[in-house]
């Protein structure tokens, strides 16, 4: 979800995350209720956009919602973690700090990073409802696109749940900063510029997002792996085993309107990659760093977590493997945004060792999560 897009701008370009305006305090007032916008509406879908979603319905049932897994069958965070109610839990915690101590602050300021976004959820449930497609009118409608939001929720909920555990204990970070921080960013809510007039932008933002997000677990994995948390590699890999399967969900939603509708569909594409994509956690503050999250990218980006060449690899293979290249029967403009996504990739690929050149060089800052020390 996180979650959720991982989450980070594109360095090479010098992608500054998308921002409102003011800094997130400000932000985060502007979403208190006021007459100005007492009759805001849900943005509704054109019916002939709308009929073709709803033809999914059965699709939705037999191909989604089956990835989705039930909870008796599910990891949960206690798996992972000292078990408070047995007598060795001091024992068990001990171990923890034990192999944490050693570990990199910067590799610390990335998990927490991963984490905050991930506790973001309520933000990313609420865009999904917000939508006229996911719209879940009574809290627990059966409709399939309803029940996919839920239980994809569900399934989300546990990432941020382990993450802050395993940081808590771990006594490495200050925790009511994360906390704060935390605050902050759902308070705030998000604005990620799409067009909720066509349900395409959204399938193709969390295409795009848990791909990033099983890349950015993934690679604190390996990296955990490599400083000697052997733990801290499970959870972190049992978190990226999750968000690829929501990859799978939401990329085969995104390819059926390939098949149904590969005109709009690929314009849509387009129109998201020229305006740049905004990340989940976009609007990160913790009452200090106004640039919080763009300081939070660049780490990531220097210790190899999400770097511009995992941007350009994340485009490249959603258009491989939704056969844009191939696409047929366009209109002129549709052949165009066609032409525009695929010549993208190849774009980026030139200017990625740049991009990595200049997240190197971006200068130390101070992190609160740390206790202010730079990173």
């Amino acid at each position: 979800m996180a979650v959720k897009l991982n989450y980070f701008a594109f360095q090479s370009l010098a992608l500054r995350p998308a921002r409102a305006q003011g800094s997130p305090k400000v932000s985060m007032a502007s979403t208190v209720y006021s007459s100005s916008n007492a009759n805001l509406v849900r943005p509704m879908i054109p019916a002939e956009k709308l009929e073709i979603f709803k033809s999914m319905d059965d699709w939705v049932r037999s191909n989604i919602l089956t990835l989705l897994k039930p909870v008796e069958k599910s990891w949960q965070p206690q798996d992972f973690l000292p078990n408070p109610a047995s007598d060795g839990f001091i024992e068990q915690v001990s171990e923890l700090r034990e192999r944490a101590k050693d570990i990199p602050d910067d590799y610390f300021v990335v998990l927490v990073g991963d984490m905050i976004t991930e506790e973001a959820l309520p933000t990313y449930q609420s865009l999904l409802n917000s939508t006229e497609l996911f719209y879940d009118e009574t809290g627990s409608d059966t409709t399939p696109w309803a029940t996919w939001a839920r239980g994809w929720s569900a399934e989300e909920n546990r990432h941020g749940d382990l993450l802050n555990k395993y940081l808590f204990l771990s006594g490495r970070v200050d925790m009511k900063q994360i906390e704060k921080t935390t605050q902050y960013l759902i308070g705030s809510g998000t604005d990620f510029g799409l067009d909720r007039t066509s349900p395409c932008y959204l399938t193709i933002y969390t295409s795009f997002q848990e791909r990033a997000t099983f890349i950015s677990h993934g690679n604190t994995a390996k990296l955990a792996m490599k400083h000697g948390d052997e733990k801290l590699a499970q959870i972190c890999g049992t978190i990226a085993a999750d968000e690829k399967r929501h990859e799978t969900a939401y990329t085969k939603m995104a390819g059926k309107l390939f098949e149904l509708d590969p005109n709009e569909t690929v314009m849509v594409f387009a129109d998201m990659m020229r305006k740049k994509l905004s990340m989940p956690g976009h609007l990160m503050y913790d009452g200090h760093d106004e640039n919080l999250f763009y300081h939070f990218a660049n780490v990531a980006s220097r210790i190899g977590v999400y770097t511009a060449r995992d941007y350009g690899g994340i485009l490249e293979h959603l258009v491989g493997i939704w056969g844009v290249e191939k696409l047929t029967g366009l209109s002129s403009e549709g052949r165009e945004a066609q032409d525009y996504v695929c010549g993208l990739a190849r774009r980026l690929r030139r200017v990625e060792e740049r991009a990595l050149t200049m997240a190197i060089k971006v200068p130390t800052v101070p992190f609160s999560w740390i206790s202010g020390r730079e990173v």
